[in-house]
């Protein structure tokens, strides 16, 4: 797969690790990879975690905040792309990366100090797997959700490029791999959305890829169909999913989620 030059920063090499600070490694090397963009308020906190691995690979699409001063501030290794897909730049990530073993997390997941314990206490005997799943709890506006289906479900993180890989979807991608994928017992929060304001920022693009995945794929809904899918999804998502135990957080969460579907198939209309 070809990727466009990256733009490498002059000083990234001299701030991967400082002297003298303490590193706890698994019995595996592994590096970690990152995509951002404008990701000052949350960065550091996921950074924070990640002090066990080897290396840590930020790809960033040219942040006008603090993000990456704030990357060179953690010893991360900095390299600069335009943005043409949250799959192909996550792949790019990969191929930057020095070792076998990818723990891919986005900008907003935060692994748990428990679940850090349990990711160093892996032993040579567990390389007999092709990956490792974390459990991932919701944080949304400030609010950990404890029920329903955004909260508790297993996803791929830490993984064996030699196995597979990530998918080039420019929205919604995945990692998929070849063998056996141990599930780990400890959670990474995800502190999805901070505010309104960010939700409908990162919603105005989401659907937009969303729907041009949708077009190409040839996907189609009548307008009587994306009308009758308003409500149904609205009772999926608060009361089959169980988000009204998520209290007034989990009410907005099942409507912006509702909003979420019709507007994807309303662009792929339009």
């Amino acid at each position: 797969m070809h990727f466009p030059e990256p733009i490498a920063s002059p000083v990234a090499n001299n701030v991967l690790f400082k002297k003298g600070e303490p590193k706890v490694c698994p019995a595996f090397k592994v590096s970690a990879v990152i995509i951002t963009y404008n990701e000052e308020q949350q960065i550091e906190r996921t950074l924070s975690k990640l002090h066990w691995c080897d290396e840590i690979i930020i790809v960033d699409s040219y942040s006008t905040d603090r993000t990456v001063e704030i990357c060179y501030s953690k010893r991360c290794k900095v390299l600069f792309r335009h943005f043409d897909g949250y799959g192909s730049q996550k792949q790019f990530a990969v191929s930057q990366a020095k070792n076998d073993w990818i723990l891919c997390v986005d900008a907003d997941e935060v692994l748990t100090d428990e679940l850090v314990q349990e990711i160093t206490s892996l032993t040579e005997a567990d390389k007999q797997y092709s990956g490792f799943a974390f459990r991932m709890n919701l944080v949304f506006l400030g609010k950990e959700f404890l029920h329903g289906k955004e909260s508790g479900r297993y996803f791929l993180r830490l993984f064996n490029r030699q196995k597979g890989g990530i998918t080039a979807d420019k929205v919604h991608e995945g990692i998929h791999i070849e063998g056996p994928v141990k599930k780990l017992k400890h959670i990474v929060r995800h502190y999805s959305y901070t505010s309104i304001y960010q939700y409908l920022d990162k919603f105005n693009r989401y659907t937009r890829y969303a729907a041009e995945m949708g077009k190409r794929k040839g996907k189609h809904k009548s307008t009587f169909i994306i009308i009758l899918a308003v409500p149904f999804n609205f009772t999926k998502y608060y009361l089959l999913e169980r988000n009204f135990l998520n209290g007034l957080k989990g009410f907005y969460w099942s409507v912006f989620s509702t909003f979420y579907h019709f507007v994807k198939y309303a662009k792929i209309n339009e």
